[in-house]
């Protein structure tokens, strides 16, 4: 049902905390004009734990506006389920394309509460779901024995595979075959999901570097994989700033210095400072310094 690249959108905010709806929409334009596949909105990377239904919401039409027919999902990562089966509900009336969903982010489901919990936000939502597993940073892991049990309902179509463990990717395509769209979603393990059979990717990096992304994708996709390794191998000291406590930061950095973006967060975060945006910065303009020219494709 899905493929490609789909980015984890940045939300941009104003000097007074307020959502900044017209960066968004040039920052997105950006995203769409370099061949990305669709959006997702107010995830981890878009700071959805601290915005609120009413600007999720609103972030989600923007993002319509700028897609162009592409999908447009919406996060729905609440602690509790019934404000996540709220959620569900009102994006499936503000016509999001589908959801991706975060079994637990705060309470540590067992196997059994998290299919529960799972099976109870999308049939409230009645969209097509996007499973986000990422046992690193939510605890939660969601197995192949769990799929098991929410293949049998079709609206869980993908997954986004954050495990860690690169075998994931195989080990799902083995037991599934192509039932559900597998999606890489760490940034310096997408070349390596995406020969074992990935169909898309979930980037981070993405939205600073959109066509350098794209790139690597599509010429995967065509078979041309020495010429996706070299921009791979390129990107790497970029892509390793998504696996970090400090992934926002890092990556709003990047958006600073390489479409001219601004690096606001919202608080508890603060912008980095100190020897690690040092370190950030360099590597940022570092790459910068050495960014290939890209092939066509």
């Amino acid at each position: 049902m899905w493929s490609g690249i789909f980015p984890a959108v940045t939300t941009k905010f104003t000097a007074d905390d307020q959502i900044d709806h017209a960066e968004m929409e040039r920052c997105m334009a950006l995203l769409i004009e370099a061949g990305c596949d669709g959006l997702i909105m107010a995830g981890s990377l878009g700071e959805g734990p601290m915005l609120s239904h009413d600007e999720k919401l609103a972030i989600l039409k923007t993002a319509q506006g700028v897609a162009g027919g592409r999908p447009v999902l919406l996060t729905v990562n609440e602690a509790a389920t019934r404000d996540a089966v709220s959620l569900a509900r009102k994006a499936a009336a503000a016509g999001a394309d589908g959801l991706m969903l975060v079994p637990s982010p705060i309470y540590h489901t067992d196997p059994e509460e998290t299919v529960d919990t799972m099976r109870t936000v999308t049939s409230a939502g009645g969209l097509p779901v996007m499973i986000y597993s990422n046992r690193v940073a939510y605890r939660v892991d969601v197995t192949v024995p769990i799929l098991e049990q929410l293949a049998k309902d079709d609206l869980f179509v993908a997954i986004k595979e954050s495990s860690d463990d690169i075998r994931r990717t195989t080990d799902v395509i083995n037991a599934f075959g192509d039932r559900f769209d597998v999606f890489t979603g760490v940034d310096n393990l997408a070349c390596e999901a995406l020969m074992m059979g990935a169909v898309g990717w979930v980037a981070g990096l993405v939205t600073a570097f959109p066509r350098e992304t794209v790139a690597i994708y599509r010429l995967i996709q065509a078979g041309r994989h020495a010429e996706a390794l070299e921009i791979y191998r390129w990107f790497r000291p970029l892509l390793d700033l998504d696996v970090s406590t400090y992934l926002v930061q890092n990556i709003k950095l990047a958006e600073v210095h390489a479409i001219g973006s601004n690096e606001r967060v919202r608080m508890p975060r603060q912008p980095l400072r100190g020897e690690r945006r040092e370190m950030v910065e360099r590597t940022i303009k570092d790459c910068l310094a050495k960014r290939p020219k890209l092939p066509e494709f």
